[in-house]
């Protein structure tokens, strides 16, 4: 049964809670006069004024609340703020318990600290208006919206004492994301995962238009979220004592519901799904803020969205200070600026204050993952192309030995969206399953409630969020998905660098594991699939972000998968992408050749060159699995017909390497680029995606001669060498264009070229009659 607070708690806390709105309030307005010691002066105001004020005060209101029960049952727990603005209100409660001032001693707890807390705050030079890398006790960016819930629940995945509290903006649960969201409950394991707390905050707007879920009846709502699997408990109203009491009573009763939960799991081993508490708390949008201003309603309304009193009227000053002096500054705070001792003891001390948790600063927490040695997993490759393998395979081999390894500590899992077979990872199923916490048949395979696989959901967004929540907390995976389809998570993985960027420039903030991306499934392959299948395009997006952040690798074989990917697992503080194949594919570096390849990240395969000695004549490039096949095959083409060209192979993994120095740290100097590609030779460039890439990346460097093919939107379900052909990217074009570009050449070269002709008109009629490739080139083999 819940225990009562008393009224004179509720009456401190509700001092509390004016204090953080006053904060929250002069953090939007003040750049002087911090405590109203005077009467207000337009001196004392900022010029510009920018922020919000709408989602604050139930924020604050939120965060008091949940001092009191950290405190009372002695919980470990976090916060993540899910509406996309309102940072002041997090800011303003770790500077109230602390947390703040320790890490920005400069912000310090009084009276100048106060001023400089107000000045900082969307001020050039300052602070985010949203909840931001820069806040402490924050795992979740402000302006990240529809992402709040995945991140809790990747927080408390083999956190078991952690108890994750999100707070879900009204707008924000309309993006498809948090609606998808409340179905993480079927994903954790009450023995060994934490708790997720939902507190949807429904204050009935957003910047313009109501929010739907504020204008349905309540059983409507709690029919949909029952349904989801929720036992909702809801909070409203508008007169605070009466709110506090009901949510102090509602937090009793949920905090006690959660911890019978877990006594009962913990003591039993009963890993059957409960069915969790949430809140559903309703409350004014602007709440304590102007109720009127000009003759129309701010408070309760929209208008009360952003900041809810402007200065473009002299009237508004007095205003402003009837509105900051009602919530009594003089009674909260002592001559100096702080927080009177007895509400400072309201809040939790150390590491049980929200602001300083350890789980919201990962990297303090973090724990070096058990790697197996990835050489030992190496496919042998007796010469360049005398075996195939499927390297996605490979992989699966080398990751389900991690899991292994780390089966004790949990703190390894993989994510994608129901794509861990079809990605060829089927390895891992040896040692684990997938956790799935819902309805469990005969049929099924590999469903437990205790897998170390997330792949339950077809939600690219769930898995990306799952695995940012479990990263930020300090631990380790990755996440595998088509190729195409990654494009689903562009902002989110977008979000996660400017994330990454911002902590480097914290020192405060301990690095993370890396976000690694793995992408099968990709363009070149689409016998099976389609036209909908077939997006590179997400290595522009990623390439265009911080260059001390991102990393590309397009490994060409299984050997050097497996050394990138053990390269990627182990660093910290970067998004790294991996473009992969899982089609049987020739192989062609041994491990040993692999680890100096991919440790370089480029170079010349002189095995495939015949310019040692002389300079090339041309200078064939490829980047990713299947370019460096079809540059191969062109290779061999040119060596059988014209023996006396000298051809020099370049074959790039990390396509950074492109960038000069200067931009990017992976980046070759001028010298070492031009000592590959030289200066004036001409150079065709096979690529993995959008030719426009390659452009971009090296349109600095002295060789303008630079042709590049990959990825120009041809193709649907077609054969695998027909894709190439669409895309003029197969071995015939690329012969083609080198002899374009070598007019020397003369009459050998226009009969090659013929040639060369000839073969694409053969190729189409053989594929519009029979359905597959050529034998030539299905059976294609390096000599």
């Amino acid at each position: 049964m819940a225990a009562h607070i008393n009224d004179e708690m509720l009456n401190k806390m509700d001092a509390y809670w004016r204090a953080a709105n006053y904060l929250a309030a002069g953090q939007l307005y003040l750049l002087d006069n911090p405590l109203l010691k005077e009467p207000l002066k337009p001196e004392h105001i900022k010029k510009k004024i920018v922020g919000h004020w709408g989602t604050v005060p139930g924020q604050n209101l939120i965060y008091v609340h949940l001092n009191r029960i950290i405190k009372q049952y002695n919980l470990d727990m976090i916060l993540l703020s899910g509406p996309g603005h309102g940072g002041n209100f997090f800011v303003a409660n770790t500077y109230l318990e602390g947390t703040y001032s320790e890490v920005y001693p400069n912000i310090s707890e009084d009276t100048e600290g106060m001023k400089r807390l107000f000045k900082q705050f969307s001020f050039p030079g300052g602070i985010a208006s949203h909840v931001a890398p820069e806040t402490p006790g924050s795992i979740h960016e402000g302006g990240e919206l529809g992402y709040s819930l995945a991140h809790g629940f990747g927080a408390v995945l083999d956190n078991p004492d952690l108890i994750a509290t999100v707070v879900v903006g009204d707008g924000e649960a309309e993006t498809g994301p948090l609606a998808t969201s409340w179905h993480g409950n079927k994903f954790l394991n009450p023995v060994t995962d934490g708790v997720v707390l939902p507190i949807l905050h429904l204050n009935g707007y957003k910047i313009s238009n109501p929010t739907l879920l504020s204008r349905i009846p309540e059983e409507e709502l709690r029919k949909m979220l029952e349904g989801c699997g929720w036992k909702p408990y809801f909070v409203e109203g508008d007169e605070p004592m009466k709110v506090h009491r009901a949510l102090a009573d509602t937090l009793d009763t949920v905090t006690e519901e959660i911890l019978a939960i877990r006594k009962h799991a913990r003591e039993t081993g009963d890993t059957t799904r409960p069915i969790y508490p949430m809140i559903v708390l309703r409350t004014p949008k602007g709440w304590t803020g102007p109720k009127n201003v000009d003759g129309k309603q701010i408070e309760g309304s929209f208008r009360a969205h952003q900041v809810p009193l402007m200065m473009d009227s002299p009237e508004h000053l007095p205003m402003l200070e009837q509105w900051l002096r009602s919530y009594h500054p003089e009674e909260l705070f002592d001559e100096n600026g702080k927080l009177i001792p007895e509400l400072k003891a309201l809040a939790p001390t150390g590491e049980h204050r929200i602001g300083a948790n350890p789980h919201a600063n990962g990297g303090l927490l973090m724990h070096q993952l058990r790697l197996p040695d990835f050489r030992d997993y190496g496919l042998n490759v007796p010469a360049p192309g005398s075996v195939e393998g499927q390297d996605m395979i490979e992989l699966g081999a080398y990751v389900r030995d991690v899991i292994k390894l780390n089966m004790d500590s949990r703190n390894f899992r993989v994510f994608g969206p129901d794509e861990t077979m079809s990605n060829r990872l089927s390895h891992i199923f040896e040692v684990t399953d997938r956790e799935w916490n819902a309805e469990r048949l005969d049929t099924d395979e590999f469903l437990s409630a205790s897998g170390r696989v997330m792949d339950g959901m077809l939600s690219e967004h769930m898995c990306e969020g799952w695995l940012e929540g479990y990263l930020l907390t300090g631990r380790h995976g990755f996440f595998a998905s088509y190729e195409a389809f990654i494009r689903i998570i562009d902002s989110m993985a977008a979000q996660h660098a400017k994330w990454l960027k911002v902590c480097n420039g914290l020192p405060w903030r301990q690095p993370i594991a890396s976000l690694n991306l793995i992408l099968a499934s990709n363009v070149w392959q689409q016998d099976h699939n389609g036209f909908t299948h077939q997006d590179p395009g997400f290595l522009d997006h990623i390439a265009n972000k911080k260059a001390d952040v991102v990393r590309l690798y397009l490994p060409p074989d299984a050997n050097c998968l497996l050394s990138c990917f053990d390269h990627c697992i182990k660093s910290r503080n970067y998004v790294n992408v991996i473009v992969a194949s899982k089609h049987p594919r020739p192989q062609w570096l041994t491990m040993e050749q692999a680890v100096q390849h991919c440790t370089q990240g480029i170079g010349i395969w002189e095995w495939a060159s015949n310019d040692q000695g002389a300079e090339p004549d041309v200078v064939m490039a490829c980047c990713g699995e299947t370019p460096t096949l079809e540059t191969l095959a062109a290779v061999s083409i040119l060596r059988e017909e014209l023996p006396e060209l000298k051809v020099r192979v370049v074959n790039v993994v990390d396509l950074m390497k492109l960038q000069p120095e200067r931009e990017h740290p992976h980046g070759l100097s001028d010298a070492e680029y031009d000592m590959l590609f030289t200066k004036d030779k001409p150079i065709i460039f096979a690529f993995h995606g959008y030719p426009t890439l390659v452009h971009e990346l090296t349109y600095r460097r002295h060789n303008r001669n630079l042709h590049v093919r990959g990825y120009r939107e041809e193709g649907t379900i077609t054969t695998p060498f027909d894709m190439r052909v669409q895309n003029d990217i197969d071995r015939f074009h690329l012969v083609k264009d080198v002899l374009l570009r070598l007019p020397q050449l003369g009459n050998r070269g226009a009969y090659l070229y013929q040639k060369m002709s000839d073969k694409l008109v053969q190729h189409q009629q053989y594929i519009t009659e029979y359905g597959e490739d050529m034998p030539e080139v299905r059976e294609w083999k390096w000599k």
